[in-house]
């Protein structure tokens, strides 16, 4: 004699979410290194600064880590605070449309920058092409 198992697709269904939900939501704990974090938190300099030109702050200049994708930008004081703790030896990059890029070198004493950009010249390149007199469109 056989017998027959009928099994509800209703509870089949919940018991698959709660199994998901119970994998999903499982804290997993990642291997930690104490040593190398410690040495080297006392190693890290948060900067802050200023960014000004010959008339005053600039607004807007950009401030970034070289060779990354990690910055900032200055306020209207000129005064920005980096976003990442920098390491003695990391480079920042300030630049600004119309101003020389300047790399400053983080020493392990660097907490304050006060950057000074210079101008820059900008040529553009092409000529405006004055050989066509201007139409209208518009018929009279």
């Amino acid at each position: 004699m056989k017998t027959q198992f009928n099994f509800p697709m209703k509870s089949f269904g919940l018991i698959a979410m709660m199994m998901i939900a119970i994998l999903a939501y499982n804290p997993m704990y990642a291997q930690t290194q104490t040593t190398a974090t410690s040495t080297q938190s006392n190693q890290e300099v948060t900067v802050k600064g200023t960014v000004n030109d010959e008339n005053g702050p600039l607004l807007g200049a950009s401030i970034t880590l070289k060779n990354s994708k990690i910055g900032t930008v200055s306020d209207e004081n000129g005064a920005f605070t980096f976003p990442k703790a920098l390491q003695p030896g990391d480079v920042l990059v300030f630049s600004f449309l119309g101003y020389e890029m300047k790399e400053i070198k983080i020493q392990k004493n660097t907490s304050f920058l006060k950057v000074v950009l210079e101008t820059d010249i900008v040529e553009i390149l092409g000529a405006l092409e004055s050989n066509k007199p201007y139409k209208s469109k518009r018929s009279n």
